[in-house]
This record gives C-alpha cells, sequence and structure tokens, in this order.
C-alpha cells in the first residue's frame, strides 16, 4: 500500500528522451592519443596523453610558457622547499640555462635546502629525532651561512644574490646543484621571502633578524620590479601553499597599483594536493587565466620541462618553414 502522503510517485509515461546525437557531450574520441610505444621515445610519450584533464592541462600549461618565451614575456618560477628535496633543481636550472625561466622566487626553507645541497650534497634532516634531543636545526655551517648572507644582502644585494654569491665564495662541492648560484651566475633575478620564525636558522643568535629583515625586504621590492613586467607572462608556483602565493597577489598589486594593468598573465600552480592560498591567490584572483598540474614534483615537473621543451622547439621549425 502506497503511503498516505503529499507525494506520490511520479508517472514516468510524459518523460521525452532525445536521440543520443544531440546530446551535448564532454568527451569525444579525438580527444583520444595513440598509445606510445614502450620503446619510443619521451616527446611521443608526451604526444600520447589524452586532451582531457590533465593531459589537456599540461598541453596548455607547455603552450602558454613558450608563448610568453617567444613573447618576450618573464616566466617567474616560486618554489617551495620541497620541489628542492625531491631533486628538482637541477630541472629548474635547466629552465633557466634555456631562457625558460627569467627569474626565480623561494621561500626561506627553499634557500636553506638548496645552500645546504651544494655544501654537502644532502639536505632535510630528520626532524622527528633531531627535535627530540634539540639538535633540530643547529647545523653551525648553514646558519653561519645565512648570517653572513644577511649581512651582505642588507646593503641593497639582497639575500637571494648574497646567498649565491656565499656559495661561489666557498667553492662549494656541490655547486652546481644550487639554483641560488646559477642564477646570480647567469644574472638572473633569485629572491628569498623570509617568514621569521619559520626558518631552522632563526634559532641561531648569530643570525640578526634586522639584516635578514632588510635583505629580504630588498628581494620583494626586486620581485615586485619583475612582476611589474609580467604583462602576457607566467607564474610558476611550485610546491608553496602560503608564503610565495601571499607574496605574488603584494606583488601582483604593487604593479596594478602604479599603473601596469599586467594583463594577459598565466599562473600554473603546481602542488600534491590543493590549498586554499594556491587556488585563490595563485589561479584565481590576481591573473587573467589559472592552470593547475596536481600531483608528484618528482613526476610532473620532468614532464612539463619536456612538453615545454618540445613546444617551443616545434614553434622554432613552425618559424622556420614560414621563412
Amino acid at each position: 500500500m502506497v503511503p498516505d502522503s503529499r507525494w506520490q510517485p511520479l508517472d514516468l509515461g510524459d518523460v521525452k528522451p532525445i536521440p543520443i546525437g544531440q546530446r551535448r557531450n564532454i568527451v569525444h574520441r579525438d580527444q583520444f592519443r595513440e598509445l606510445c610505444d614502450p620503446q619510443g621515445t619521451i616527446e611521443q610519450l608526451i604526444d600520447s596523453l589524452p586532451d582531457i584533464l590533465a593531459g589537456g592541462e599540461l598541453r596548455a600549461a607547455a603552450a602558454a610558457v613558450a608563448r610568453s618565451v617567444a613573447e618576450g614575456a618573464p616566466v617567474i618560477a616560486a618554489l617551495g622547499g620541497h620541489v628542492v628535496k625531491v631533486g628538482m633543481g637541477p630541472l629548474i636550472i635547466d629552465l633557466m640555462e634555456k631562457g625558460v625561466i627569467s627569474a626565480i622566487a623561494m621561500n626561506g626553507a627553499t634557500a636553506i635546502h638548496d645552500l645546504e645541497l651544494a655544501l654537502i650534497g644532502q639536505t632535510s634532516e630528520d626532524v622527528e629525532s633531531n627535535v627530540a634531543d634539540g639538535t633540530f636545526g643547529m647545523a653551525s655551517e648553514t646558519a653561519e651561512a645565512f648570517r653572513q648572507a644577511s649581512l651582505a644582502g642588507s646593503d641593497e644585494v639582497g639575500l637571494g644574490a648574497a646567498l649565491g654569491d656565499w656559495i661561489e665564495s666557498q667553492s662549494a662541492p656541490h655547486a652546481e646543484l644550487s639554483m641560488l648560484l646559477r642564477a646570480r651566475q647567469l644574472r638572473i633575478p633569485a629572491t628569498v621571502h623570509v617568514a621569521i620564525g619559520t626558518d631552522i636558522v632563526h634559532m641561531h643568535p648569530g643570525v640578526a633578524g634586522a639584516d635578514m629583515g632588510a635583505a629580504t625586504a630588498i628581494d620583494f621590492r626586486l620581485l615586485a620590479a619583475v612582476v611589474s613586467d609580467l604583462e602576457n607572462g607566467c607564474w610558476l608556483n611550485i610546491g608553496s601553499a602560503v608564503v610565495m602565493p601571499e607574496v605574488f597577489l603584494k606583488v601582483v598589486n604593487i604593479a596594478r597599483n602604479l599603473g601596469k594593468p599586467l594583463n594577459g598573465v598565466t599562473a600554473i600552480n603546481f602542488d600534491m594536493i590543493p590549498h586554499y592560498r594556491t587556488s585563490r591567490n595563485v589561479l584565481q584572483r590576481p591573473v587573467e587565466r589559472g592552470i593547475s598540474l596536481t600531483g608528484h614534483h618528482e613526476i610532473n615537473l620532468p614532464l612539463f620541462r619536456v612538453a615545454v621543451l618540445q613546444r617551443m622547439s616545434a614553434e622554432d621549425r613552425g618559424a622556420s618553414d614560414d621563412s
């Protein structure tokens, strides 16, 4: 017996089906790609990715960066510490050397990992065991490097450049791993954005907060100058969930406050999981277009690098053919 209610089961007899061919669909077979031969090239692997969701976003990101490079617009990489810890520093260096990345910006942790890798070829201490006995973050060499770089950087040099100079002055045995040093050698802006109290070196009495504050403030103004020219350029937020998204929002605002509209900016966010600030302060609020590539840096970034270089090479060949 049907319950006594104001609603009774609906009679579907008057529902009007439509032919499947009249339906609007999102997925089409022309978005599919041929499978890559297991012995194929990495370029063939990129070409085999379906033009759907992340596959399409990877292509869009590569196209945006290639277009910015072709137009002479900046491509800026903003980096979190995990990027360095999973071995992606050499990849960033390669993209700087190839003229893809015009500037790098990083938080304090990223600079620490970059410095330590250059010094000893190791980084990322075992926090759980070291904090148990109070030795966490107490490496004297790391703190001394930041003490000297903060002092030098506060004199209109900036913290990133001063750290690059310090690494070079030490003839560090693994200097080829340092993004800060290579950026200095290439005369590419490398800025370090410190939040006092977040980095291990802030626990050392010899590291002066005043010097570090002055040096990182210079870097903030340097990044603001680079971003002022970001029209039609790309901002790559790679692995920073809080500090660099906040810095980006402020330097974009400075540029627009000074009359630079910054039209045509594409932000590309790489992170392992979505975050509020990267969603709002990188992909939505300050830019014309946002592209999100979620996943492990050690997988996504090598794919992205090849996709960008492949796209640039294809466009160069097309330009040659046209001429």
